[in-house]
């Protein structure tokens, strides 16, 4: 018997060991295979929003990913997933973007949550979406949302001590206001890890995991 093929969809190279090692570990016997455009993240930041045209490019690249006989294909930006769920109503396979698990998961765990982002452009994309699954679920949430600005381009240039500090420091603001903390971006996971055990006094949920854990839910 084949075994069962997920392609995942990048808009960046630096994700591609976060979820290999995520498949090796969970979805050993799944053929994963990786299509990466940064040009669709890049053309999203430099715009301050999605627009028609990104959305076209996502729809491509879900086709090729469905054309490389994918079983499952998981988009793994948070900031192109309204063009990701415009893309699976043309899709013959079921296409799954990344935060969703984890937005479903935190309206169905809490009433206050907290949601963590050093950019607009998938800050608001995660919130929107929070906001429909717990319409979905008949549940009334109440979001709040930290933009950890700076961050991001002090990532991008280099200083990653400066983005965990502008982080953590948004992180440490929201543990005693909410019941659990949603990251909106995987490349904020990092700074998690380096949180004493005293300020983890909520669940932190990352999109990578929980979205892995979808997938072998839905091909295993």
């Amino acid at each position: 018997m084949a075994s069962k093929r997920l392609a995942l969809v990048h808009t960046s190279a630096t994700l591609v060991p976060v979820f290999a090692a995520l498949c090796k570990d969970r979805l050993p016997d799944v053929d994963v295979i990786n299509l990466v455009d940064d040009s669709l993240i890049k053309d999203v930041i430099a715009q301050g929003e999605l627009r028609p045209s990104v959305a076209r490019r996502v729809a491509r690249a879900i086709a090729s990913a469905e054309d490389a006989g994918a079983d499952l294909i998981l988009v793994t930006c948070s900031s192109i997933g309204s063009a990701v769920e415009t893309a699976a109503s043309l899709s013959s396979v079921q296409v799954l973007r990344v935060d969703r698990p984890m937005a479903e998961l935190a309206v169905a765990s809490a009433e206050r949550i907290g949601v963590i982002a050093t950019l607009s452009t998938t800050l608001d994309p995660t919130v929107d979406l929070i906001r429909r699954c717990a319409a979905a679920a008949g549940k009334q949430v109440e979001i709040s949302a930290r933009l950890c600005e700076g961050a991001f381009p002090a990532l991008m240039n280099g200083d990653g001590a400066k983005h965990d500090e502008l982080v953590s420091a948004q992180l440490k603001t929201l543990l005693g206001q909410v019941d659990v903390i949603v990251l909106a971006q995987a490349s904020i996971a990092r700074v998690v890890e380096s949180l004493d055990d005293a300020d983890h006094r909520v669940p932190i949920l990352a999109s990578p995991p929980t979205a892995i854990d979808r997938v072998s839910e839905i091909l295993l």
